[in-house]
């Protein structure tokens, strides 16, 4: 070990030497002090020495490494104040160049709106839940009671790999909760889903927020005031809301839910088809054929869930009137948020 460390100070006192630039110089701190630098590597070399040696060992490398860094310390500041010099005499750069600025990032609206989602349904004790985004037929449709050549599917037309397909919805993460947990259960999934749309409101890649309350003595009650509190949350406390029956598979009764239109406070336009409405999310009570799935006994277990698209939220929350725009990475767009 001795041996090798007299070797590879021979070698840094050479290399050292020869070094003309900063840019050398960091290359010959990786070289010597990185992660995978000799420094690091000697260093693993020595647990395999015997226990009586290990301190001297450690001991010749610490004094190595500090060496090493000493020389490279040094060595940077003759090459800064050089460069600092050679400034001040114009030889570098005009001085009287405007200066340049860092561009700083931000949050894309998309993630922006599903954090502040997430954020609003975990204060009312909801966790999150992820899933695979290549699901079995099972897990995206029959578990969810919508069987083969039911009517439901054909909304959903969507891109099949194999015999498995890219999930239509985040509802899948539902069922694999409740595969491996008991219930009471308060879990919200977000993520990717795929369908075959795209238009100025459909792409064939979006978001959406699934969530799932188990417990017993549940009612539709419960489902409207945790809706009406989220709703209120992300447009305001001023928002008013409906429910209007509706249909899905898995929810018995289900219901649209729609929000005053945000774009004319109600007085009717475009957006909004002159209804003065906007429909905003689904939701129902979990239907007893989706708990059979998962072994839940629905005499005892009452259930509600509730499903919303995240770009339809920040598409109604910045007045933005073409889904694709998320998408096609213009910073002009981007730098609004």
């Amino acid at each position: 070990m001795i041996k090798k460390l007299k070797q590879h100070q021979d070698d840094f006192d050479l290399l050292i030497s020869k070094v003309s630039t900063l840019k050398e110089l960091k290359q010959l701190r990786s070289e010597f002090l990185g992660k995978k630098g000799c420094v690091s590597l000697m260093l693993g070399e020595m647990r395999s020495l015997p226990d009586d040696q290990k301190p001297q060992a450690g001991k010749h490398i610490n004094e190595f490494k500090q060496s090493v860094a000493t020389l490279i310390q040094e060595k940077t500041q003759v090459f800064e104040k050089a460069f600092d010099q050679a400034s001040v005499n114009g030889e570098e750069f005009d001085t009287t160049l405007p200066g340049r600025r860092n561009s700083s990032g931000s949050i894309h609206p998309v993630t922006q709106v599903m954090d502040e989602i997430i954020s609003i349904f975990f204060s009312l004790g909801f966790k999150v839940e992820e899933g695979p985004e290549i699901e079995s037929d099972f897990y995206n449709f029959e578990a969810l009671n919508i069987p083969k050549d039911h009517p439901a599917r054909d909304m959903q037309d969507t891109f099949y790999i194999g015999n498995e397909v890219l999930r239509t919805h985040t509802s899948p993460v539902q069922i694999h909760v409740m595969e491996n947990q008991k219930p009471p259960l308060r879990i919200i999934a977000p993520g990717k889903v795929f369908r075959c749309d795209s238009d100025v409101s459909h792409t064939p890649m979006f978001h959406q927020i699934e969530g799932l309350m188990v417990d017993e003595n549940l009612s539709f009650g419960d489902l409207k005031g945790v809706m009406n509190i989220f709703l209120h949350e992300i447009f305001g406390q001023q928002t008013k809301t409906r429910f209007r029956p509706s249909f899905f598979p898995f929810t018995c009764p289900s219901a649209e839910v729609d929000i005053e239109c945000v774009m004319c406070s109600g007085q009717g336009c475009r957006v909004c088809s002159k209804t003065g409405w906007l429909e905003i999310l689904g939701c129902g009570m979990v239907d007893p054929a989706v708990f059979k799935s998962v072994d839940y006994d629905s005499e005892r277990w009452l259930g509600f869930a509730f499903g919303l698209g995240i770009e339809r939220i920040a598409m109604l929350k910045y007045g933005i009137s073409d889904i694709r725009l998320f998408f096609e990475n213009d910073l002009r767009f981007l730098k609004q948020f």
